[in-house]
């Protein structure tokens, strides 16, 4: 049986997507590539190293392996280099096919985390290895993260003005890699995935508010000032000016998509906003 490998297995989407591959194949089919297995330990599965910056662990984790699912890197701006060099790693071991999780409409996008995407993405065809790119929307979990601060402050703050986003949770865009990976007929197609439904922080807000019975209004911020209150809470400074700046992209609808593609390739519909805010006030 062929044998699957996921990179970033221990990550918040590589786990999702372990255990569903789980419900359809043998554990012995998958096997998992991480910095440090031994984190790995709770997934049930071969767990192999593989350290994006260390090439010489590549070639070992990717032997015998058929299909790959390259989860992109968290490291921005070391991404390109790192994913380089797993996909040179996967042409010297031979693999089949790469299942690549990319950004929403990357070949366009003016968001400046589309430049490594688009990097990938060309490496990835350079390379001559059969491909899925998955264009991942906004994972909703970036907002709903936010709650406890929200209520906490009284307000939901960004810089998104009234810009649609389409986003989904991660179990969402789990599922559409557990459905590409275990199916044929993938092969070179290249998906848009977003969710059903967008959304606007405004609405977001409002429907923080009709859950909790508290008024948590929208605060839209110059970018400067929403990077500034990131740093006050205890982000990097160069992290919180990125979020900033891709919430001001937000702002211009470029996380907005209703071609409803995720739905299609899962067989159902996206997880509304409704569910995806009550999970999250479950912790707050």
């Amino acid at each position: 049986m062929a044998k699957i490998a996921i990179t970033g297995a221990t990550g918040h989407l590589g786990r999702l997507v372990v255990n569903k591959l789980k419900e359809k194949l043998s554990p012995e089919n998958l096997v998992a590539l991480v910095r440090s297995p031994q984190k790995a330990s709770d997934l049930g599965v071969e767990a192999r190293e593989a350290d994006y910056n260390k090439p010489e662990t590549l070639d070992n984790a990717l032997t015998g392996i058929d299909t790959l699912l390259l989860i992109s890197g968290s490291e921005v701006g070391q991404r390109a280099i790192q994913h380089k060099n797993v996909i040179e790693a996967a042409k010297k071991a031979g693999i089949k096919r790469i299942v690549y999780t990319s950004i929403l409409h990357a070949d366009t996008s003016p968001i400046s985390l589309a430049d490594e995407h688009r990097a990938t993405e060309e490496a990835i065809r350079t390379a001559g290895i059969p491909f899925t790119l998955l264009r991942n929307g906004w994972y909703t979990e970036n907002y709903t993260g936010s709650i406890p601060g929200a209520l906490a402050g009284g307000a939901f703050i960004g810089s998104a003005g009234e810009g649609k986003i389409s986003a989904a949770i991660r179990a969402d865009f789990a599922d559409a890699a557990v459905a590409v990976l275990t199916a044929e007929g993938h092969e070179g197609k290249i998906y848009e995935l977003a969710g059903d439904d967008s959304f606007t922080l405004t609405e977001l807000a409002a429907e923080i508010s009709r859950q909790t019975g508290k008024d948590i209004p929208y605060k839209n911020l110059p970018e400067a000032d929403y990077a500034a209150a990131l740093i006050s809470f205890g982000l990097p400074k160069g992290f919180a000016q990125g979020i900033a700046r891709w919430d001001v992209d937000a702002s211009n609808s470029v996380l907005f998509d209703d071609t409803r593609q995720l739905s299609a390739l899962i067989g159902r519909p996206t997880t509304p906003l409704s569910e995806a805010v009550a999970e999250a006030l479950k912790g707050a």
